[in-house]
């Protein structure tokens, strides 16, 4: 009789979670859709102020892009910083941007701009070398590829020597204040399940940008935004 019971148990169990299954990818799916709108958010508004964002320079002559709304700082464990967005590069022959794949940054200092509160970062990658290290499933900025704080305004004129070599340019904004600061010691990695959920199967950041993956609906808007930076949109 308990045999049978616990059986029961099991084959309901398994039902029950077999029909939670597609809600649970839909969520899924939807919350990275979500962060797909605020990830063009973030781009826009830093973009939007001329005298105060990204030099469009050094836009239009990155090879790939990360942004990642809303970092998280002491949400899981004290001190701790986590945040989920997307990275997305140019493609070869027309220089526009590739569909975007899910990543996710944890840890390093992210300096007294986060101040126990969200901020977004917003990172270029400048050269083959950085390029090749972001598609990897992990690698540490500051450590595997060389970071620097970006300059902020028109044009990128105020670089410096270290941000001038730098595989990676970074900023961050909280409560509005928008300037370049370094991610040293942040972990950047792939986030296969928000691929799996955009995408309907698992496919490598890597199989994205280079096998130049069909974009979802849903990131149209994103890359729309950044397809505004290519030389060839001038």
């Amino acid at each position: 009789m308990k045999r049978n019971l616990g059986a029961s148990c099991f084959v309901i169990t398994t039902s029950v979670l077999a029909a939670c299954l597609p809600v649970f990818a839909e969520t899924h799916a939807e919350e990275a859709n979500h962060r797909l709108h605020e990830a063009a958010a973030v781009f826009s508004e830093v973009t939007g102020a001329p005298d105060k964002g990204i030099p469009r320079d050094l836009i239009e002559r990155a090879k790939c892009i990360v942004i990642v709304p809303g970092i998280k700082k002491g949400a899981f464990i004290v001190g701790a910083k986590y945040g989920k967005g997307f990275m997305s590069c140019r493609g070869r022959s027309d220089m526009t941007w590739s569909a975007p794949g899910a990543v996710i940054v944890e840890g390093g200092s992210f300096g007294f701009q986060i101040g126990g509160s969200e901020t977004d970062a917003v990172m270029l990658v400048m050269n083959d070398s950085g390029e090749r290290k972001l598609l990897q499933d992990r690698f540490t900025l500051g450590g595997d590829a060389s970071i620097a704080a970006g300059p902020v305004g028109r044009t990128a004129s105020a670089e410096t020597d270290a941000q001038m070599n730098a595989e990676i340019l970074s900023w961050s904004r909280t409560r509005g204040v928008f300037a370049g600061i370094s991610l040293q010691g942040a972990t950047l990695r792939a986030d296969g399940e928000t691929n799996e959920a955009m995408y309907g199967s698992k496919i490598s950041n890597h199989d994205i940008v280079t096998n130049w993956h069909e974009k979802t609906p849903a990131a149209a808007e994103l890359v729309s935004e950044l397809d505004r930076y290519s030389p060839a949109k001038k």
